[in-house]
């Protein structure tokens, strides 16, 4: 049995945050019934794309998923809508802030009907505040919630990680939330739901670690400082003689000591300036100087061996083709093979995390708009044949 078998859950999600929650409920069993317009999540169009099909993210993003297509502008399209929330668990959406109110659709308007649901919504700066209605995308929730003014070197601009790290982050703050929902509600003789309110900005300003409590408690404020670990050292990446990266984190005394002894400098080890990590992040500068100096002397293969045999934490710098061809995530099973209900087969990562007793699995990829609007529409609702012909007709579902 899967960990969330049973469970429905309502997708009204677009690109990235709400789709990603379904991703992960549906990787672990839950039905979940992902709504797209009439032409479809934009996501189909982001990045590069399978030969005259959708992205090849799209296939990962949508895969375990039902896909129907309804067209919320429509009275009929919205009263389809409102009928699958009263047999859902759980609805999630990314949508502004008001869109689904002006369909009847937003929490008050479901939980009349449905009071045990879980309603997840991520938006930009939350439901509430002066920001409420602003549009938001992860690449301002990025900037606003602090990690894209620590992110880069102290002589440059700001720069952003080369994913969509403010979305992801944000759905798994809505995953935590539904989880912890569910189990309330599980335990309350009222059934009752709940709702969870994310702010992309929010889920953001979550992981920046000590940033607002050293500027509150102490004036502090963090700056860029590249690939350097702000509050422990010795932690970079270093170059190799093959021109390559390797990345190094011996910022505990033993760590250090280990690495100090793999690079043959027992004088930094007898250093008691370097006996403490606020004496190694003092002198940071001069440390990475002195690792960069042996790095560059062996290439990376070299390095990760003889780091690994001394007990440093080590690894290279890997681009996809590496990672796709690492012994640690094939022996993990981490690349997975699934196919369309087309026919096609697309490779993409293998569910995270692993569980020992209800592991999550890839049952198939996601595939065409609208492609079990009449599965689910028949099932779950038990519209007759003639009703989803009629609400075809009108432009209600495609």
């Amino acid at each position: 049995m899967s960990a969330l078998e049973g469970l429905r859950v309502l997708e009204f999600g677009q690109l990235v945050a709400a789709p990603s929650v379904g991703r992960i409920l549906a990787d672990f069993g839950a039905d979940v019934i992902k709504v797209e317009p009439p032409d479809g999540d934009p996501l189909r169009h982001w990045g590069e794309c399978a030969p005259g099909s959708d992205s090849w993210w799209w296939y990962t993003q949508a895969r375990n998923k039902r896909l129907i297509s309804i067209d919320l502008k429509t009275a009929e399209g919205q009263g389809v809508a409102k009928e699958l929330a009263k047999r859902c668990d759980v609805l999630i959406e990314n949508l502004r802030p008001g869109r689904l109110e002006g369909w009847g659709l937003n929490y008050q308007q479901v939980a009349v009907d449905n009071p045990s649901i879980i309603y997840a919504s991520i938006s930009g700066f939350g439901q509430t505040g002066p920001y409420r209605d602003r549009a938001g995308f992860g690449n301002i929730a990025e900037s606003m919630g602090g990690i894209r003014y620590i992110s880069g070197f102290p002589d440059r601009p700001p720069v952003r990680t080369g994913v969509s790290i403010g979305d992801e982050l944000a759905a798994l703050q809505a995953t935590i939330g539904i989880l912890a929902a569910l189990n309330r509600r599980n335990q309350d003789p009222d059934n009752r739901g709940d709702f969870v309110d994310v702010a992309l900005t929010e889920a953001v300003l979550s992981i920046t670690e000590g940033l607002l409590p050293e500027y509150l408690n102490a004036g502090l404020v963090q700056e860029r400082t590249g690939n350097q670990l702000l509050r422990a050292a010795p932690s970079n990446i270093y170059p190799t003689a093959d021109e390559k990266w390797i990345a190094i984190g011996a910022n505990t005394f033993g760590t250090f000591s280990k690495l100090t002894e793999a690079m043959g400098r027992p004088d930094l080890k007898a250093d008691t300036r370097l006996s403490t990590n606020e004496g190694r992040v003092a002198r940071v500068d001069q440390l990475d100087a002195d690792i960069a100096d042996w790095t560059q002397k062996h290439d990376l293969r070299t390095l990760v061996n003889l780091l690994a045999e001394s007990g440093v934490p080590a690894g290279p710098v890997m681009s996809a083709p590496e990672i796709a061809q690492d012994p640690q995530i094939q022996a993990r099973n981490m690349v997975r093979y699934a196919s369309t209900q087309d026919g096609q087969t697309i490779g993409m990562l293998d569910v995270v995390p692993k569980l020992t007793n209800a592991p999550g699995q890839i049952r198939w990829a996601g595939g065409r708009i609208g492609q079990h609007t009449n599965t689910v529409l028949s099932e779950v609702l038990e519209y007759s044949p003639d009703t989803i012909n009629h609400l075809r007709t009108v432009g209600a579902i495609r």
